[in-house]
């Protein structure tokens, strides 16, 4: 199987919107024949491990208007454009959860959804939380009601197992952690 890129024919944008584009690719297919690939264009975003001194893990409880509930999730947000992916997730640590991290460790990354979108997620776990100074200063989005609350690593595999975290990065984010854990 060739690893060479295929290059689109032609690509329009059909949305351009304030988190993503969505663009279509007419591609030659190399057996033959063309596709037009529906394709969500991401900046790509972080995803956070908070880990307090007691070890427990920071979720962030949201409203998710696409699936018309409240949802546990690691802190996660996107790149802003030409953002350092390390400072990124500070930002996002600070403004979901309103503590600062003294250490980040990178995860890994990955791409959630690679059959129609581009994103990529960059795992990071924050240690040495505190709160931050006052000129520290950081904000949620406008759009964004969040609750934060630490759960011990017990709770967050029952929480799991009860279907009562339902985000699939958030679950990727804690394997990730517990197997840094395990190599450390």
């Amino acid at each position: 199987m060739s690893e060479e890129r295929i290059v689109p024919r032609n690509i329009r944008t059909i949305y351009q919107g304030r988190i993503f584009t969505i663009q279509v690719e007419t591609i030659a297919l190399p057996k033959g024949g063309t596709l037009d690939a529906e394709i969500v264009r991401h900046p790509g975003s972080v995803v956070i491990v908070p880990v307090t001194a007691a070890g427990e893990i920071i979720l962030v409880r949201q409203y998710r208007a696409a699936l018309g509930r409240w949802a546990w999730e690691l802190p996660a947000g996107s790149l802003k454009p030409g953002e350092d992916v390390e400072k990124a997730a500070r930002r996002e640590c600070h403004e979901e959860i309103g503590l600062v991290a003294g250490h980040m460790e990178a995860l890994g990354a990955f791409y959630p959804t690679p059959g129609y979108c581009d994103e990529l997620m960059n795992f990071y776990r924050a240690t040495g939380l505190r709160p931050p100074r006052d000129d520290e200063h950081a904000e949620q989005d406008e759009d964004e009601d969040i609750e934060a609350k630490p759960f011990s690593r017990a709770e967050l595999s029952r929480m799991i197992a009860a279907s009562e975290i339902i985000d699939l990065k958030t679950i990727a984010g804690l394997a990730l952690n517990s197997e840094a854990d395990r190599n450390q």
